[in-house]
Order: structure tokens, then C-alpha cells, then sequence
């Protein structure tokens, strides 16, 4: 079995609850000629709907798609081969002619690509469903991402942490190279809102250094406060305020899981602008930061927050 079949039914088991003797007579319904077989279907009807849209049936064309109907269009496409794949990785008596079908119809690298694009359009998608309510198409209204197909319940921060960590070992020989984690990644619900960060500091590793569990995730907190800190001096440049100030306001923020109107006018009072040109100017560094805020207070609310966005 592969390291994806194992993870996947790890996954399963744990979904089935209590009857983890009958996690694959729960989840598997089909015989694997018909599983393979629907699967094919819903790579062809991809490829179908790509190819309506002038594009070629690939992740790096998912980009192209023009307008937020087309992209849930392709959530809703892309949505069925997943739930299909993870089906069919349950089977461990596929035949060489099965698995010869299946990569033929779509390759691990390009499946993996379609994940990443689909969760990064996902991630748009909710939250334009979160933020305009009655103000977008009804397609992407009634979306339903169901990023449950996407997440694994043994790919998490922790398992990931010792990932990097074995692939600094020149000695492990199931290493996995640092495209093969980028990928993994890239392609995982759960890691949605941290992945960016986390293949930043993938990059960021220098080549032959060996570190252990504890160094990796030490390292990996302070890449991300350093990152942190260079965002809030960035902007800080762009608004004419200073890094300290701006820096010590996101903290109070943070602190107290409250956004006060009152503490921005302090924070732009140094600018003494006319109140046209400081709303104008509040509106813009709002627009800035509330990506900052949220990604600091990882999936928790700031009261107060939403009315400035």
C-alpha cells in the first residue's frame, strides 16, 4: 500500500467511529472495476469542461478560468474526482491494469496540482460566501466546499513538522524531497491557512543541514515571527507610520481579541490628515491588514473587526 492508502485509511477508521472493523464496508460501495471506471468518467467530464472553457485540462490552467461561476463550476468538478480518489485508495487488490488506468486518466503530480488550485479558489470562494452574503452569483452562494475530501486526519502540523525534519537526513532513505512536501502541502485542507508560511520555510532551509523534530519546529516559529514583523514593517512604510506603532496596535489587537475604531484614529492622529483623507486612508490600510489579523488569530473572531472590512 502507499504512503497516501495508509494515510487514507487511517482517515476512514477514524470517520467510521466505533465501527472501525467496518470502515471499508461502510465507506466502499462499489467493486473497484466500478469505482476505477467512475472514476474515469469524472476525469473526462474535466477534461470536458476545461476543454469548454478554452483551456487544457491542467492545474496550472485552472488559473485562466475567467469569472467566480466558471471557478465553482470547477469546485463542483473537481469535488467528484476527489471524493472518487479517496474511494479508490481504499482498495488494496487493485490490478496492474486497474492502477495502469488510473494513472493514465490523471498523474499523482497533476491530481495534486488540481487539489492546490481548488483549495486556493476554495479559499477565495468562502470568503466572498463570508463577506457578501446575498451580493455574489447563487452558484457560488450555494457552494459546498466539503473540505473534509481534501484534509487528512494524520497529515497535520505535527506530522508535517517531522516530515521536514526526516527530509534534512541524508541517511533516511524515504525521504521525501522538498517538491514531494511542497506538493503534500499544498494539496491539504487542514493546512489551508498555514501553508503558505510553512512552504516559505521549507524554502528557506538551507541545503545539507540536518535538524531534528525540535530544531524544525523551533525554527519554524521564529521564520514565522520574523515574517510577521517584516509584513507589519512593509506596510507600516506604505502608510507613512511607523513600524513600532503599527506593530504595538496589532498586538493590542491580538491581546485582547477586540478591533477598536478608536485606537486606528489614534494610530493615523500623527498624520493629521482632514477626516476625508484619513477615512480614505483608514479604509486602505484596513484592506491591508485584516488578512494579517485574521491569519494571526487562526480561525478565531475579533470583535469589531468585520465592520472595518
Amino acid at each position: 500500500m502507499t504512503l497516501w492508502g495508509a494515510i487514507v485509511n487511517a482517515a476512514i477508521e477514524l470517520f467510521s467511529g466505533a465501527a472501525k472493523n467496518r470502515a471499508k464496508e461502510i465507506w466502499l460501495v462499489d467493486s473497484s472495476p466500478v469505482a476505477v471506471k467512475n472514476y474515469q468518467k469524472s476525469i473526462e467530464t474535466l477534461d470536458a469542461f476545461m476543454q469548454g472553457k478554452g483551456l487544457d485540462c491542467s492545474p496550472s490552467e485552472v488559473a485562466n478560468l475567467k469569472g467566480d461561476i466558471a471557478k465553482a463550476e470547477f469546485i463542483n468538478h473537481f469535488k467528484t474526482v476527489q471524493k472518487l480518489n479517496t474511494q479508490i485508495e481504499q482498495y488494496t487488490e487493485l490490478s496492474d491494469e486497474e492502477q495502469q488506468h488510473i494513472e493514465t486518466a490523471l498523474s499523482i503530480e497533476d491530481l495534486r496540482g488540481f487539489k492546490s488550485a481548488y483549495l486556493e479558489i476554495a479559499k477565495d470562494l468562502k470568503r466572498k460566501q463570508d463577506k457578501d452574503g446575498e451580493g455574489i452569483e447563487i452558484e457560488v452562494q450555494q457552494l459546498d466546499f466539503e473540505l473534509v475530501i481534501f484534509a487528512s486526519a494524520v497529515i497535520d502540523y505535527d506530522f508535517i513538522m517531522g516530515l521536514i525534519a526526516k527530509s534534512t537526513q541524508d541517511s533516511n532513505k524515504e525521504k521525501m524531497t522538498r517538491k514531494e512536501l511542497i506538493n503534500m502541502i499544498s494539496s491539504q485542507a487542514n493546512l489551508m491557512e498555514e501553508s503558505e508560511d510553512i512552504i516559505d520555510y521549507i524554502n528557506s532551509l538551507k541545503v545539507g543541514e540536518k535538524l531534528d523534530k525540535d530544531q524544525i519546529h523551533a525554527g519554524y516559529q521564529d521564520f514565522k515571527s520574523d515574517k510577521a514583523a517584516n509584513e507589519i514593517s512593509i506596510l507600516a512604510i506604505k502608510y507613512d507610520l511607523q513600524p513600532q506603532h503599527l506593530q504595538g496596535f496589532v498586538d493590542t489587537i491580538m491581546k485582547r481579541m477586540i478591533f477598536d475604531g478608536e485606537h486606528l484614529s489614534d494610530l493615523l492622529s500623527p498624520l493629521e490628515l482632514g477626516w476625508k483623507a484619513r477615512i480614505k486612508k483608514e479604509s486602505a490600510l484596513m484592506e491591508d491588514l485584516a488578512p494579517h489579523l485574521h491569519k494571526l488569530a487562526q480561525g478565531r473572531e475579533i470583535s469589531g473587526l468585520s465592520a472595518y472590512e
